[in-house]
């Protein structure tokens, strides 16, 4: 697959922009593998962001996908990607558009999954907007920077634990499948890379509790060292602590993600 690839990225002069958080993977293997972890994709419509070249949107189309919707905001990949949709007219469309705030569940109907490598400048920003929407995904498989992939994973009372972990576990079940060297991409970039399964839980938070854990986490992590009755006093400090049996000098990254569920619906 690499070569074809290399020769798509001579043809549209798509030398990656660091500016578009580029990084183009063309290890055919690799592909092939986060595609296998995306699970059966028949019956299914796949939306995938910062197609690039089109080496993961072509393994979407032979893994069987019914749809594939490519979001790219780089005219010279959408139109590299575009000829791959003028040979798969019914299954493949190319929308030239930025992600982010683009409300992605309306370009297809349910079953949805998301399956992309992302770019690593606008990868947080997307991922906590599908979080708010999660119950309408039925499952995401996505690339980041390994460090961003590491945060989202995290348990408690970890380094890496903080406002990312609690808002991915609160919505999912996620898990780190797959690391990959910077060898792997054109241009390699300075850190390894790292996919992350997402399955949404049955059971979702409405938008106003969705609010309310966003402000509560962005408040105890905001000032890590702070035990929870100072880091939390514009919410009700040790009052609002009380209310739920939580102790004030805990801090942040001692607290599950069932006490941050009780902090915030005694929020919302």
């Amino acid at each position: 697959m690499s070569h074809p690839l290399r020769e798509v990225i001579a043809r549209y002069h798509l030398d990656a922009r660091r500016a578009l958080g580029q990084h183009f993977l063309l290890d055919g293997n690799l592909i092939a593998r986060i595609v296998r972890d995306a699970g059966p994709l028949s019956g299914r419509h796949v939306l995938e962001i910062g197609p690039g070249p089109g080496g993961l949107t072509r393994a979407l189309l032979d893994a069987g996908a019914d749809h594939v919707i490519a979001i790219e905001i780089d005219p010279r990949a959408a139109a590299a990607v575009g000829e791959l949709a003028a040979a798969n007219p019914d299954r493949l469309q190319v929308i030239e558009a930025d992600a982010v705030g683009l409300d992605i569940t309306t370009l297809a109907p349910p079953p949805r999954r998301i399956v992309a490598n992302l770019p690593y400048n606008i990868a947080t920003p997307l991922l906590i907007g599908w979080l708010r929407q999660a119950a309408a995904f039925e499952q995401m498989t996505l690339m980041f920077q390994q460090e961003v992939a590491e945060r989202i994973c995290a348990p408690p009372d970890s380094a890496a634990y903080g406002r990312l972990s609690v808002l991915a576990q609160w919505t999912c079940r996620v898990a780190l499948t797959l690391r990959i060297s910077p060898a792997a991409f054109v241009p390699p970039p300075k850190v390894w890379s790292a996919v992350v399964g997402f399955i949404p839980h049955a059971e979702q938070p409405p938008p106003d509790l969705f609010r309310a854990m966003e402000k509560l986490t962005a408040a105890a992590f905001g000032q890590r060292r702070k035990m929870l009755r100072g880091s939390l006093k514009t919410l009700g400090g040790q009052s609002l602590l009380d209310s739920v049996g939580i102790a004030g000098d805990r801090r942040a990254e001692t607290l599950s993600i069932a006490e941050f569920d009780l902090l915030a619906r005694a929020t919302s």
